[in-house]
């Protein structure tokens, strides 16, 4: 199957400075770091990017930056979600096809919509979108979780290509692989589960600590679709560790807390988050991968 999505996307954090602007610097080491790493994808703003916090113009600035530095190596995926459909469709309906291959939106947080609504609030961005549509099931974060019914129904909706899968359970993530229709890609949401969903037939992952370890992570991700189980998961089992510790005190604290570590970019986030205690600091530092 030869698609972009099929391997590993990293969901991109947005640097920040110490004083809490937006840190370009930073964000162009990161990107270029990731695609020298050789992953197939990234993920624009999405909630790794720290979305929420970032003003109408801090997001165009990102997206343009980001634009720019990849200049075309690798697809691009903005994320464009949120609770008020009717927006959420209206900013789906003018992503520039020219700079994004698709777009993830997630399942409407705080309104905890029912099945129904999570299904008519997807097939209306589905129609308004410009791009292919790749919807995000992550109930942690939105207080609802998408059933697989409601998935396997959207996965017959035109324009909607597939899900990432970030329930952390595993049985649903088997029940969608087992009756989801040829071509609807199934890609996890959860970094330590990632290679279990590959080698039961999955696509890839939305990485959040592979942008970190973009070429480990994504040589994992290659071995798994490959059936080289026992090579990835030695790779698998060496990040165990350091997964734990980028969701140990939330996202995306950890991982910028690694990625300060490895001189990519610096650890600082936008309240209502806070930098990593000492504590989760010292733990990273004395990680060796």
């Amino acid at each position: 199957m030869s698609h972009f999505l099929v391997g590993t996307g990293v969901a991109l954090v947005t640097p920040f400075t110490i004083s809490g602007a937006v840190d370009f610097d930073g964000l162009t080491s990161l990107v270029n770091y990731n695609i020298d790493g050789g992953v197939e994808y990234l993920v624009v703003l999405g909630t790794t990017g720290e979305s929420v916090t970032l003003s109408k113009e801090e997001k165009q600035q990102v997206i343009d930056h980001i634009i720019k530095i990849n200049n075309k190596r690798v697809p691009l995926v903005l994320g464009v979600g949120g609770n008020n459909t009717q927006a959420v469709a209206k900013e789906a309906s003018n992503v520039n096809s020219e700079d994004f291959d698709a777009i993830l939106s997630v399942v409407p947080m705080y309104n905890k919509p029912s099945q129904e609504g999570i299904f008519r609030h997807y097939t209306a961005i589905a129609e308004a979108a410009s791009l292919p549509v790749l919807i995000y099931n992550v109930p942690g974060r939105t207080g609802v979780n998408m059933t697989v019914a409601t998935t396997l129904r959207l996965a017959a909706v035109d324009n909607i290509i597939g899900v990432k899968e970030a329930t952390g359970d595993i049985t649903q993530v088997l029940q969608i692989l087992k009756d989801a229709p040829k071509g609807f890609y199934v890609i996890s949401g959860d970094d330590m589960l990632a290679l279990p969903l590959v080698t039961a037939g999955g696509h890839g992952v939305i990485t959040v600590v592979g942008q970190a370890y973009p070429k480990k992570f994504s040589e994992m991700i290659r071995l798994g679709l490959q059936e080289e189980n026992k090579k990835a998961y030695n790779i698998h089992y060496s990040l165990v560790d350091i997964t734990e510790y980028a969701f140990e005190e939330g996202n995306p604290v950890g991982i910028k807390a690694i990625l300060d570590k490895l001189n990519i970019c610096g650890s600082t986030v936008r309240l209502p988050l806070i930098e990593a205690t000492d504590s989760l600091k010292s733990k990273i530092a004395n990680f060796n991968v």
